[in-house]
């Protein structure tokens, strides 16, 4: 298991508003390595060697050659100003390990659903359980070189509703993954936006059904 800390840059004292977000999906998808290529400190990752006696247990079709494997959480963080920090969670991929991810989260503003496009189906469980908890998304799909599909493909085999983003990424390319995180700071923003419009016109028609309503005498 790697802890170790000797490289970690200091948190700013003054950072005192921490934002959450999960990387979920499945086995061997490259969460792991999103949060390690992304992460401004050497990441805390609970990965262990695999061993045979796992193969009884975990699907490792199309994923052979992985020697270790997360087994707890993955976590990194982003500093984005002097007051507001981005700390990165990665959920393990196997089945074996899901009753961990409510507790992942919670407290979560939003998540990216990491996918290998070579094995969608693997990626149901975590839109599944992200659309569960109400928690916003996106997806990135990982280049792991297999067959090409169309984003309407993509769509339709994992029933995407048309405001999901759904973008390419190289999981190990730092940028590649600055570009996701963005993308779903995006998002979560564009339906804070939505939101408050939403409540203001909900608002204004209350108030405009109020006046029109008359007084009633006793």
């Amino acid at each position: 298991m790697d802890s170790a800390t000797s490289d970690r840059a200091a948190l700013q004292a003054t950072a005192d508003n921490g934002l959450k977000i999960v990387v979920v999906g499945g086995f061997g998808v490259g969460k792991t390595t999103m949060v390690r290529s992304v992460s401004e400190i050497r990441p805390l990752n609970t990965e262990e060697t695999m061993t045979r006696a796992g193969e009884a247990v975990d699907d490792l079709d199309g994923v052979r050659s992985k020697s270790s494997t997360t087994v707890a959480f993955d976590f990194g963080r982003i500093t984005l100003d002097a007051r507001s920090v981005l700390y990165l969670f990665g959920a393990p991929g196997q089945e074996r390990f899901w009753f961990l991810w409510d507790r992942l989260f919670s407290g979560t503003l939003g998540a990216v659903v990491l996918v290998d496009t070579r094995r969608l189906a693997d990626s149901w469980y975590a839109i599944d359980r992200l659309e569960h908890h109400g928690t916003p998304f996106i997806v990135a799909c990982n280049d792991f070189g297999g067959p090409l599909h169309t984003e309407q493909q993509i769509r339709e085999a994992l029933d995407l509703s048309p405001d999901v983003p759904l973008v390419e990424c190289d999981a190990r390319d730092r940028s590649s993954s600055k570009y996701v995180l963005i993308t779903l700071v995006e998002h979560l923003h564009a339906l804070s936006v939505a939101r408050a419009k939403g409540a203001d016109s909900a608002l204004t028609n209350g108030q405009g059904a109020a006046a029109m309503t008359p007084e009633r005498t006793p």
